[in-house]
């Protein structure tokens, strides 16, 4: 069986950040999905759980949320086909509110090629395809 990964992100509007992900190319699972939280599917293997503050809080305890806009606690990083449609979930982030930009890795193009990706609420997606 394969292993499959939710990553879940707090956010200030669910249906807002819903719309904005299926802007970028996941697909809501409404048989997970409430009205606190929205199940977005990459693939059979890659989920991202949009959770609003209130009910993302139920997991973490006594902590608090961070701001992603100030603060980095995590980078999630996944796999495209090419270099072409890494550049294309950038812009398409940019285009409907989010954000982007290049780290350079020292690395030519044609070897490995991805971008920084912020969403609405600043959480942190690594888009990146490798020539293997």
């Amino acid at each position: 069986m394969a292993t499959m990964v939710f990553v879940n992100f707090p956010v200030s509007d669910v249906q807002q950040s819903t719309e904005f992900y299926e802007k970028l190319g996941f697909k809501k699972n409404e048989d997970f999905s409430t009205e606190e939280a929205s199940s977005m599917v990459w693939d059979d293997n890659f989920w991202i759980m949009l959770l609003n503050h209130e009910f993302y809080s139920k997991f973490i305890k006594d902590k608090k949320i961070a701001d992603a806009h100030t603060t980095s606690g995590v980078l999630v990083s996944f796999s495209l086909e090419s270099a072409d449609a890494v550049k294309q979930f950038g812009e398409t982030a940019k285009a409907n509110g989010g954000d982007f930009y290049k780290v350079d890795m020292g690395m030519p193009e044609d070897q490995m090629f991805g971008l920084e990706v912020q969403d609405l609420d600043g959480n942190t997606l690594e888009p990146t395809w490798m020539q293997m």
